[in-house]
């Protein structure tokens, strides 16, 4: 299996997934860059596998299908996501190559949200959900929602690769050293993340291992401190 990375937009990340020969593009926000990627490395995208139906993740999957791929999202959005040749719901199965994924229903930044989890492989694809040391607003979804997704994230084994939808860390590291200020290992992950970003470096992929050290939404201890967390977050201008 390979994962390749193809910043789009703005601080967007689509993923290229191939293995034995298949190729999928992951949440493409632009067609363009993502085929391009593709090409580059001789890949065709026979699929196209979307997270959620926000424009900055479905803007190119119209464009990789008229040219051959096939569509797959989540059911429960197929009113906002045009053009869905599969709709996917927790716990059905999709594969490329030799590869399976699970799919998982994580609600909360948008109503019908999934993440593609391939436990044989140790990796999810989070889309806009779990970020590295951050979690989606709750655009569509309440507190309690997203409580119930990080529980469920962190039960993941902790050498289970993160793949999410943006380059957030930097900002989400900031507002961790503030909600948990005693946290050192929050405080040492800002100084990486920081040295990181003024390189150039990507932060992502994460590691639950990583995660369940410093995001305060994955700590938790209950809907309501994620809550708060959250509101705190949205307002945070560090």
């Amino acid at each position: 299996m390979e994962i390749i990375r193809v910043p789009v937009l703005s601080d967007n990340y689509a993923w290229l997934i191939h293995d034995d020969g298949q190729t999928v593009a992951l949440d493409p926000g632009e067609a363009a860059p993502v085929a391009a990627a593709a090409a580059a490395r001789g890949w065709t995208i026979d699929q196209v596998w979307l997270t959620h139906w926000h424009p900055d993740h479905v803007g190119g999957a119209s464009e990789l299908r008229a040219a051959g791929a096939r569509v797959a999202g989540p059911a429960a959005e197929a009113a906002k996501i045009e053009g869905l040749d599969r709709l996917l719901e927790d716990g059905d199965r999709i594969g490329v190559g030799m590869l399976e994924a699970v799919i998982w229903s994580v609600p909360g930044h948008t109503a019908g949200h999934i993440a593609f989890h391939v436990p044989e492989r140790g990796v999810i694809f989070s889309g806009d959900t779990l970020f590295a040391m951050g979690c989606g607003r709750l655009f569509e979804g309440t507190a309690a929602q997203m409580h119930a997704n990080m529980r469920r994230f962190a039960a993941l084994p902790e050498d289970t690769r993160v793949y999410c939808g943006h380059e957030y860390t930097l900002s989400n590291a900031r507002f961790a050293a503030v909600a948990e200020p005693d946290n050192d290992a929050i405080a040492a992950r800002l100084a990486d993340v920081t040295a990181m970003r003024e390189a150039g470096e990507p932060t992502i992929p994460t590691t639950i291992a990583l995660e369940r050290a410093t995001n305060p939404f994955l700590r938790s201890v209950d809907a309501q401190e994620l809550a708060e967390r959250r509101a705190a977050k949205d307002a945070f201008k560090g």
